[in-house]
Order: C-alpha cells, then structure tokens, then sequence
C-alpha cells in the first residue's frame, strides 16, 4: 500500500504544468496556444522570455529529483523496495508525459528525466548533461540532443551500476523520450527540424 501511495504521489507530483504555471504568473501566453503546442522549457523558450524558460526548465528537473530523493529518504520507514524506488522514478516522468491537470497531454519529459537521474545520481545526471551540451552547441538540435542523451542514459547507468534498481525506470524513460520525439525524428531526417539560435 505504501508503495501505492508514492507512486501516486509521484504521477501527481509529474503532473504539476511548471510550463503553464509559470507563463501565467509571468502574464505570458499559454504555451499550450503556440510553436509546437508542448507545454515545456523548450516551447516556453519560443515565447521570447528566456527567464520564464528557465523557471520552466527548473520546475520540470526539480520535480523529477524532488519524487526520488523523497522516495529514497523515507523507502526504509515505509517498506518500499527497489522495485517501489524504480516504479517512483517512472511515474513522475510519466507524470509530465501525460499529466491528469493538463487532460493528459504534457511535455516531451527531458528535464524532468533529468531531474530523476540527478537524484539517481549525479555522476550520470551531469554525463548525461554533458552529453546533451556538447550534441546541442555542435549540431544546434535541441531534439537531437535529447534523443542522443535519452539513448546513452541507460547505458551509462549500466556502465556504473550494472543492473541497479532504477535500471529498468532509465530504459523506459529512454523508450518513451525517444518516442515522445518521433515528430522531431521525422523533420531532422527531412531537414525541417528548428535550430538552437
């Protein structure tokens, strides 16, 4: 039952819009009613306001370190084992995803994918990062360097965990990133994917 309970917690904690919250308290449009529709940093970031984007960003990576670390603090007095801590770091990405206060329709997850891997662990939230810096600022595609990282993730738990508890969280959360990009897969096959500026 218990956990049940974090698991819930943390679909719901995924589900907070950050994207949404922040254009509003920023008196900027809906990012839902422009660009791409993707209620992230990203889309934000076409608004023109790069502060509102940050605060997207942070808000989104902060949510997905916030559910694990919690998770991770109190699995012990709660009973919740690995496979409890793995599910945790799951749901709140699938949160975003497909967030219950947005009718299901939420963000492609990288930041807050990246908030759970933090919590995983730094050494593979800040090589994950890097990875995704140096695709970004070389091929300027912010979706290629998603992908690129989204791939790589797992892998890298791998290499410094083996087949650790979150193991099976940081495949899934690659599968359903790259698959969340499948638009961005098909317009940088064709040329028409946006450029960082």
């Amino acid at each position: 039952m218990a956990t049940l309970f974090f698991i819930l917690i943390s679909y719901l904690l995924g589900s907070v819009p950050f994207a949404v919250i922040v254009s509003r308290t920023m008196g900027l449009r809906d990012p839902r009613s422009y660009g791409s529709g993707n209620p992230g940093a990203t889309n934000v970031l076409r608004s023109g306001n790069k502060i509102a984007a940050f605060f997207t960003l942070i808000g989104d990576a902060f949510k997905g370190w916030l559910a694990v670390f919690l998770a991770e603090c109190f699995a012990d007095f709660f009973g919740v084992g690995n496979f409890g801590l793995s599910a945790v770091a799951l749901a709140v990405f699938i949160g975003h995803l497909y967030p219950i206060f947005l009718r299901f329709k939420g963000g492609k997850g990288v930041a807050t994918a990246a908030g759970v891997l933090f919590a995983i662990s730094p050494v593979v939230g800040f090589v994950v990062m890097a990875v995704w810096l140096i695709i970004a600022v070389w091929f300027r595609y912010s979706s290629l360097a998603a992908l690129v990282s989204a791939v790589l993730a797992p892998v890298f738990y791998v290499l410094i965990f083996g087949t650790g508890p979150y193991m099976i969280s940081a495949i899934f959360m690659a599968i359903l990133l790259v698959y969340c990009h499948r638009g961005n897969i098909t317009k940088l096959l064709t040329g028409k994917e946006s450029r960082i500026d």
